[in-house]
């Protein structure tokens, strides 16, 4: 069975510095394009970033230039660099990805950043 498993979330200080985990696991053949998703208390899911399996990137314009999408295509891994961390950052992050044409969602990551 396949599953997106996130982690690296946790409690950073206004300015600090954090990288999220996706790992896909399973019987998988290929994965397209993955990406992160984040829900702030009380909001909507709002789309944080996206790469395509040739490495394209895409950034929602809050996080551009401060948080780095990447992936280890032999780790089944996305990987999500998020640097100058304001509060507004806080959210549950989930990450997504195309495996096999069928589109996965991950169970979710805290990331709080106090005021």
């Amino acid at each position: 069975q396949v599953q997106l498993v996130e982690s690296g979330g946790g409690l950073v200080q206004p300015g600090g510095s954090l990288r999220l985990s996706c790992a896909a696991s399973g019987n998988i053949f290929s994965i397209g394009g993955t990406g992160w998703y984040r829900q702030a208390p009380g909001k909507e899911r709002d789309w944080v970033a996206d790469i395509t399996s040739g490495g394209k990137t895409n950034y929602a314009a809050a996080v551009k230039g401060r948080f780095i999408i990447s992936r280890d295509n032999a780790k089944n891994t996305t990987y999500l660099q998020m640097n100058s961390l304001e509060p507004e950052d806080t959210a549950v992050y989930y990450c997504y990805g195309e495996i096999d044409y069928i589109h996965y969602w991950g169970q979710g990551t805290q990331l709080t950043v106090p005021l």
